[in-house]
Parts: C-alpha cells; sequence; structure tokens
C-alpha cells in the first residue's frame, strides 16, 4: 500500500476554522471520487508548533506506486489542484510512502470506554 501525504498552508484568509473545515470536506468528496485512491483521510494541525508550518493535511492511500501517477494527472485532480486549491494555499508539500503494513493498537482503558 502506498500513503501519499499532503502537507498544507493556507493563505490567512482560508486558515479559519470554519475554512479549513470547508477545504476538509471538499477535498475528501472529490479526492476520493478519484480512480485509484483506496482511503482518504484529512486533519487540522493539532497543536501550535504544528499550526505554525501547516494548517492541515490529506494522507490518500492507493494500492500499489503505479496508481499514484494516473490519480496525479487526472483530469478531476488537475482541476481540484489547480481551480480549487492553488488560489487557497501558500505552500504545498506532498509525499508518497511505501506502507510497512504493519499496525498496532492499544486496547482501551476502562476509563476510555466509558467516555460520553
Amino acid at each position: 500500500m502506498i500513503e501519499r501525504i499532503v502537507l498544507l498552508k493556507l493563505k490567512r484568509t482560508y486558515s479559519t476554522p470554519q475554512a479549513v473545515r470547508e477545504i476538509i470536506d471538499h477535498s475528501i468528496e472529490v479526492l476520493s471520487a478519484l480512480p485509484g485512491v483506496r482511503h482518504v483521510h484529512a486533519g487540522e494541525a493539532a497543536d501550535e508548533p504544528t499550526s505554525s508550518d501547516w494548517d492541515m493535511s490529506l494522507v490518500l492511500h492507493f494500492d500499489s506506486v503505479e496508481d499514484v501517477e494516473p490519480y496525479r494527472v487526472h483530469p478531476d485532480h488537475r482541476s481540484y489542484v489547480d481551480q480549487y486549491l492553488i488560489p487557497r494555499i501558500e505552500t504545498i508539500r506532498a509525499i508518497s510512502f511505501v506502507s510497512a503494513g504493519l499496525c498496532h493498537s492499544k486496547p482501551e482503558t476502562p476509563s476510555e470506554q466509558m467516555a460520553p
């Protein structure tokens, strides 16, 4: 599996909580419909050190590295990037990794299980 991680620093106008949420929602809607994309996750910066450099992230999963290039050049992806995203961002960084396929989850503690 390939994980493509995209980090975005938004222009000030688009870095409000509401604007970030709208960009996240739109990004998930558009990107999840593209061929080759298995999963899309998106999120806001979680802390001050992160938010000083990045406002949001996108993580896309692909079955293979061969699936990434057709996604990148797909007309709907190009439209999303060129007409929607570029006017809203200051900086973008996209990197791809081969997932090791290993995952470890800790069991919930009793107090976490009872939390509302």
